[in-house]
């Protein structure tokens, strides 16, 4: 003897309509798992990827170093001041210099390079395909374009500046041993200020 539910199951149309709520249904959780990637793997601020997602696109990096021979560099950056930003001009200044030097950051490399916001004050910049004298060239560029562009908030212009530590990556790298050479060499690039 069938059930009920047999009987309908049976049915094309009902069978159908099933199937197309399923499937929508589908696209939407699909949806939802994308928009919760997204929301792990970038920054709230800024249109970049977070420190998740720079992490994941560096150790991309370090994979392709080691199987093709490529080269790349870590640059990692501070803006200088910031914290002064925000307590003389307000947090709505400080997130507006964040955006500002964020732009610069990304219109001073090339499109294939991925910039980040690490958090707080910190960006990082990963260079496919240089040398270490490649990198120092765009460090020092990235650092000039930062303090060179006007930022001004309310009226009032704000001197910015960043210091920029340089680590080139290394046969048999991990993700966090080039972080902290590149961490590192942002500290001596500051002491040496």
């Amino acid at each position: 003897m069938n059930s009920e539910r047999d009987m309908v199951d049976d049915d094309p149309l009902v069978l159908r309509a099933e199937i197309a709520r399923l499937r929508a249904k589908v696209a939407k959780l699909e949806s939802q798992v994308g928009e919760l990637d997204r929301l792990a793997h970038h920054d709230a601020l800024v249109p970049l990827p977070n420190r998740r997602g720079f992490e994941r696109n560096l150790a991309g990096l370090i994979d392709r170093c080691e199987r093709y021979g490529d080269s790349g560099a870590l640059l990692f950056v501070d803006v200088d001041g910031l914290k002064m930003v925000n307590d003389s001009f307000g947090h709505d200044a400080g997130d507006a210099a964040l955006i500002h030097v964020a732009e610069l950051l990304t219109g001073g490399v090339r499109q294939s390079d991925c910039v980040a916001r690490f958090g707080g004050d910190e960006f990082a910049v990963l260079l496919e395909r240089v040398d270490l004298a490649q990198a120092m060239e765009t460090a020092a560029r990235l650092t000039d374009r930062i303090a060179d562009a006007a930022f001004t908030f309310a009226g009032k212009a704000i001197p910015l500046s960043a210091a920029i530590g340089i680590a080139e990556i290394k046969p048999g790298d991990r993700p966090k041993d080039v972080l902290a050479r590149a961490d590192e060499a942002m500290y001596e690039v500051k002491a040496a200020a």
